[in-house]
């Protein structure tokens, strides 16, 4: 990869959680490194004053750059203890030994034991992890003590040992901590019914478990035998406090490859991301990005799994079971193609489509950082294809009115070009015509001295009005529009506050957006803005409007006297309250008597 490449990539990495590789020029990995923000974290490391010691070698065999996004930093911490563990980085000096974070682990013994570990022993037991909080863990094991009462000691236990009667209970099974199966106050298979129960829960089933002994409990309840039904209420109180805090994360537990897709908003190129999980750990990310040449997105995606699947990547050789966002037209052999709709599966599909959208993300910073008109154009092509537009609305308006009770009605339009403000473009209406509350009218009055103005000057006309409200002063504009002949020349469109809705003339059913979506942003900041705007118009012609109505009724006070004494005073309540000799300051003695006259006369009357 091309210096200027690793540059850009470095760039445009998100904001978000993840692991970074570095690679070298023979496709080695290098380096993995975690990071609660990848941008700002991989940047440091190119940054001069940070070359120095390990660092700057290593900056020196960088040669390419691979990220995966995760949700939180934790999930970054067990991802990158992975991933250390399988590439075995020559540059990353921690993890590459035993060290890991700690597991579950439920031993391989006729009276099976629950405790945590650092080290996988190939003994046959079973081990559940691992986990980023020893505080967590430690708590689901104590959880697991409480409810079902399993022994802590370490004693070698076996069924000969206890029909001979070798051991003797401890202080653990006075105090109620251990059901005693030592002496065999417990059988082996009412005991195996408690760990196969853990095993449900560590695997994600608690629900289960906690349906199992609530039927059991009402069953119990049923035949008097009250005792026994308080123990396993007891244990199903536990469990369902635990239940609710929901301690543990479920694991996929064999290899599993996931594909997803994400088209750009402009229509113009496909990403499509494969992951590859292994005991619930990625182990792989990889996103292509494919120029559309066909119509159907299927299409496109088929032959990008097809190129994945089996391509030198080395990628499909061992998954059970491959996870898509919708059925293929061909099948695999020898897997199992799942196509989740809730659950672990449905989780691991999201982190893959995440991973997608996070890559069209950078792809399209890194083409604004070569051709900063790339940028407008995406967005440009992307409001054309989400409003069902002719062509690119590369000029807007947008139209909000105001009025308090039908008095001193305005309208604003404010003018975006290229997705941006264009403010010496905007303008502001009285409202002429129009008597009392009527949006309707002032909508087609306004419209109609916009666009007859901008006709008869030759002027050029926007490729999108945006109405801020609903059907009805939609279909007043789109009238007007048609009164003027303009209606094949300029699309309009209607944006209802409540629920962002887009209604189109003579269409009942409204467009909804994603709320992500750069179509939705611009439109909501078109109308906020036009709102702002208006209103600030409105609420200065109110306070002249208010001024007029006292101080020019005083004879002799004119526009300039006006002026000034507003601005010496700063409000009507303060004029009314000056003395002669103060508004003499600003006004000659005659008309500061006239003004004090009037106010003090007014307040007799």
């Amino acid at each position: 990869m091309e210096k200027d490449s690793l540059e850009y990539k470095v760039k445009t990495l998100p904001l978000s959680p993840g692991v970074y590789n570095f690679i070298d020029k023979d496709g080695k990995v290098i380096y993995v490194g975690k990071a609660k923000n990848l941008r700002n974290r991989v940047s440091s490391y190119f940054r001069e004053k940070n070359q120095v010691g390990k660092t700057a070698i290593l900056v020196k065999h960088i040669h390419d750059l691979l990220h995966i996004v995760v949700d939180t930093e934790q999930d970054a911490l067990l991802l990158e203890n992975k991933l250390i563990k399988k590439f075995q980085p020559r540059y990353n000096i921690l993890l590459k030994d035993d060290k890991t974070y700690p597991w579950i682990c439920i031993s391989n013994e006729d009276f099976p034991r629950i405790f945590f570990t650092r080290r996988k022993v190939d003994d046959g037991s079973l081990y559940y992890g691992p986990y980023t909080s020893l505080t967590a863990m430690k708590n689901v094991i104590d959880m697991f003590r409480s409810a079902f009462h399993l022994r802590t000691c370490k004693t070698n236990l076996t069924l000969d040992g206890i029909g001979k009667g070798k051991f003797d209970v401890c202080l653990d099974y006075h105090i109620k901590n251990c059901c005693a199966p030592c002496v065999g106050k417990i059988s082996k298979e009412e005991y195996q019914t408690y760990i196969d129960n853990i095993k449900k829960i560590l695997d994600g089933k608690t629900s289960e478990v906690i349906r199992s002994l609530k039927n059991e409990m009402m069953e119990l309840s049923a035949q008097y035998r009250f005792e026994e039904a308080q123990e396993i209420k007891e244990r199903y109180d536990v469990l369902v406090s635990y239940h609710a805090k929901n301690i543990i994360s479920v694991n996929v537990p064999h290899t599993v490859e996931v594909y997803s897709m994400v088209k750009d908003g402009a229509g113009e190129y496909l990403y499509v991301n494969f992951m590859k999980l292994s005991n619930g750990f990625i182990i792989r990310s990889v996103t292509r990005e494919f120029k559309i040449k066909f119509d159907d997105d299927k299409d496109i995606f088929t032959t990008a799994i097809t190129d994945l699947h089996f391509s030198d990547l080395n990628i499909g050789n061992d998954a059970v079971e491959i996870i898509l966002p919708f059925e293929l037209d061909f099948e695999l052999s020898n897997v199992k193609i799942t196509i989740p709709k809730l659950g672990d599966k449905k989780t691991v599909l999201e982190w893959s489509v995440n991973n997608c959208r996070k890559y069209m993300d950078e792809q399209q910073r890194q083409r604004s950082l070569v051709d900063p008109d790339q940028s407008v154009r995406n967005i440009m092509r992307t409001m054309m294809n989400d409003l069902q537009l002719d062509e690119e609305p590369r000029h807007i308006e947008c139209f909000d009115n105001s009025n308090i009770q039908g008095t001193l009605p305005v309208s604003s339009c404010v003018v975006f070009k290229n997705g941006k403000p264009s403010k010496k473009d905007y303008r502001l209406f009285n409202v002429k015509t129009v008597v009392g509350a009527d949006d309707f009218a002032t909508m087609r009055e306004v419209i109609f001295r916009r666009y007859k103005r901008l006709s008869d000057e030759g002027d050029t006309l926007p490729q999108l009005i945006v109405i801020d409200g609903g059907k009805g002063q939609l279909r007043c504009a789109y009238e007007t529009l048609c009164q003027l002949g303009l209606e094949t020349k300029i699309s309009v469109i209607g944006i209802a506050k409540r629920l962002e809705e887009i209604f189109y003339p003579n269409d009942p059913i409204p467009l909804y957006l994603d709320k992500t979506s750069v179509t939705l942003k611009i439109i909501q900041q078109l109308r906020d803005e036009a709102h702002r705007f208006g209103i600030t118009f409105h609420r200065n012609k109110r306070s002249k409007a208010m001024i007029h109505s006292v101080l020019q009724d005083i004879p002799g006070i004119g526009e300039v006297s006006l002026q000034k004494l507003i601005k010496k005073f700063g409000s009507v309540q303060k004029i009314s309250e000056a003395e002669v000799a103060d508004l003499a300051s600003v006004v000659d003695l005659k008309k500061s008597q006239a003004i004090y006259e009037f106010f003090h006369s007014s307040s007799q009357e």
